[in-house]
């Protein structure tokens, strides 16, 4: 039992004990950690005393440079002030001394003027008496000689007028002959150097285009089965196909140049197609026609491009292509009427004329030989009713119906498209008449036959010797056909004459197309 009661006690006393130095050491460790604290405090102090004292430092270093630097700069804004004092200073002295001395001017200025105002009183005054005097000494110059002063000048002007009519009249003449002889030769030297200046190559159009052929073997397909195919391609083209033993080649034979060009084109498109037959050919030659209109009024751009010319009507302008495919005497007509239009442009700028408006007229003086086969009338005519149509400058009408002499010419522009169409035409191989009398005969054969009603169109082939027409087959019967040709043929033996013979063949032919769906 006391053994339990002693346990007991120990065991209190030992918890005691424990609680007890548990709060010993705890309180130890407070004080120590106040103490760090304080220590920490302590040092933090210290530092944040030294961090402030080395800014305010530094704060007042930097004031005191910031003061030093703005005493400076004050210090030079005064100086620059003071300058600027000074100057205005020294302005206002010389302004100050300029108006005095302005001012003295001014007073010479008005003693001068005075002085001149009584000189020129003075000169009046000396004026009116020698004007006194002469008219004293000329009527006492009357009175003695019993002559008035208007009978004294008409005297001496008639005596000087007979000494000098002589001489007068001497010099005149010379004059006007040293005036011809050099109006002659500016003239020879206008026309040399405008030559010399635009000096075009001569080339003359042929009736013949040659086609060159991969092989020989295309000439058969060309002909085709019982020459269908080469009778189809005259047909359409009215070109006349020359198929000979030559290699590789054929010959297409025409008087018009645009019929050639379509039939050329018509033909390499069919031989690069390899697809030859009568439908293909018309289909073709449709297409060809179409695109040939394109390159017409693409002729008729360059020409203007080329020349400088601006500011023309569409159509007229269709209408210069045309001329690319006609021909005057050999000479291409596109060509011959730009050539024109540089000679008088290079004329007009030597004598001081519109060079503009010389080759507008020089482009367009041959405009009628684009249509004379399509319109009643001579080219002159034709061009004149296109220029009026088209509103033309009326010095460009009067150069179109004046080129030629039929029409008086009323500018000078005008005179020079005339010479400049004579140089043109008149330089050596630039023209052919054999041939233009060809091209007439051709001509006259096709208009002959068009002349006829029902006629739908009429080819002049074989060099002259074959006219091919076709005709309307809802107008004309078969018994009709005959007739047509026989009057064909009465009306070429009454009104031309040609070598040889000429073969009239009228073809009448009926299609009937329809188209499936």
């Amino acid at each position: 039992m006391y053994n339990i009661l002693f346990s007991v006690l120990l065991v209190a006393i030992g918890f005691v004990l424990g609680i007890l130095c548990i709060i010993v050491i705890n309180h130890i460790r407070e004080k120590s950690l106040i103490k760090k604290l304080q220590d920490m405090i302590s040092n933090a102090t210290k530092e944040a005393d030294t961090i402030k004292k080395n800014m305010i430092s530094e704060a007042k270093e930097e004031a005191s440079k910031y003061k030093e630097q703005c005493e400076e700069d004050l210090k030079e804004k005064k100086q620059e002030v003071k300058e600027l004092e000074e100057r205005l200073i020294q302005r206002e002295a010389n302004i100050d001394r300029r108006d005095s001395n302005l001012s003295n001017r001014e007073n010479l200025i008005d003693e001068k003027e005075k002085k001149l105002s009584d000189k020129q009183i003075e000169i009046q005054e000396e004026q009116n008496k020698i004007g006194e005097m002469k008219k004293q000494e000329l009527e006492l110059l009357e009175s003695i000689s019993h002559v008035t002063k208007e009978e004294a000048r008409e005297l001496i002007l008639k005596r000087t007028e007979e000494e000098m009519s002589y001489e007068l009249e001497t010099f005149i003449k010379e004059s006007e002959n040293k005036a011809k002889l050099e109006a002659d030769r500016k003239a020879k030297t206008l026309l040399v150097s405008s030559m010399q200046k635009y000096a075009n190559d001569v080339t003359n159009e042929n009736a013949v285009t040659v086609v060159n052929l991969p092989n020989d073997e295309m000439k058969g397909r060309l002909i085709g089965r019982e020459g269908r195919n080469i009778r189809t391609i005259e047909a359409v083209t009215g070109v006349d196909l020359i198929i000979d033993d030559t290699p590789e080649a054929i010959v297409l034979s025409s008087f018009d140049p645009l019929r050639r060009e379509i039939a050329r084109i018509t033909i390499e498109t069919l031989i690069k197609d390899g697809r030859i037959h009568p439908s293909r050919i018309e289909e073709l030659y449709d297409k060809t026609v179409k695109e040939m209109n394109t390159q017409i009024r693409e002729y008729g751009e360059s020409a203007l491009y080329e020349l400088g010319i601006t500011k023309m009507e569409p159509e007229l302008v269709e209408i210069i292509g045309k001329l690319y495919f006609r021909t005057s005497y050999g000479q291409n007509a596109l060509q011959h009427s730009m050539e024109v239009a540089h000679l008088a442009g290079i004329m007009a700028s030597e004598i001081g004329e519109n060079v503009g408006l010389a080759k507008r007229a020089g482009l367009l003086h041959d405009i009628g030989k684009a249509v004379d086969f399509e319109m009643e009338g001579s080219h002159v005519e034709i061009g004149v009713d296109l220029a009026k149509k088209y509103k033309e400058d009326e010095v460009v009408i009067n150069s179109i119906a004046s080129h030629h002499g039929d029409t008086e010419a009323t500018s000078i522009i005008a005179n020079l498209i005339e010479i400049a169409d004579i140089l043109s035409a008149s330089r050596p191989g630039a023209r052919n008449d054999s041939l233009e009398n060809y091209i007439k005969r051709l001509e006259q054969l096709e208009s002959i036959a068009n002349s006829f009603d029902g006629i739908d169109k009429s080819f002049a082939m074989q060099a002259g010797r074959e006219l091919r027409i076709l005709v309307k087959p809802d107008e004309v019967d078969e018994v009709k056909t005959h007739k047509i040709a026989r009057e064909i043929k009465t009306r070429i033996e009454q009104e031309m004459q040609y070598p040889g013979t000429v073969k009239v063949t009228v073809i009448r032919e009926t299609r009937a197309q329809e188209e499936a769906r």
